[in-house]
């Protein structure tokens, strides 16, 4: 399957990647090792949006936090990095796709990246990660 993070910018030298308890949507919690995964630097962190593509290495599911009700599952992953992108993608270059049933993966990646602007893994469709390698 492919996913993409979006997060607070990485080290743009490190090969291994470690992203602690990340809020999971959109199917994100379905994460595996072996996985693909195009990593998104957050801009509101002072990221630029796609940064780089890995495989993932490992994931721990976090605990639950008592006393809620309603809450996002979260999991822990580590990630090698296999690509940087040579290409700029974030979100303004996907802010003009928001006919949200339009069917196109720029849409999709606007939707689940910017409709809600919080920091999350999410699962994309092939034509998204079709899309994504473009980019590298």
């Amino acid at each position: 399957m492919q996913y993409v993070i979006k997060a607070e910018p990485p080290d743009p030298r490190a090969k291994r990647l470690v992203f602690p308890a990340q809020k999971t949507m959109y199917r994100g919690k379905t994460i595996a090792p072996g996985d693909t995964i195009f990593i998104f630097a957050s801009e509101t962190q002072g990221g630029r949006g796609l940064f780089a593509r890995g495989v993932v290495l490992s994931v721990r599911s976090g605990p639950a936090r008592r006393g809620l009700v309603r809450q996002t599952p979260r999991v822990s992953i580590v990630v090698r990095r296999t690509a940087l992108a040579r290409r700029t993608l974030g979100r303004a270059e996907l802010k003009r796709f928001s006919a949200w049933e339009d069917g196109r993966p720029q849409t999709e990646l606007n939707f689940k990246f910017y409709r809600q602007a919080t920091n999350k893994i999410a699962q994309v469709t092939h034509a998204a990660a079709a899309l994504l390698e473009q980019y590298f």
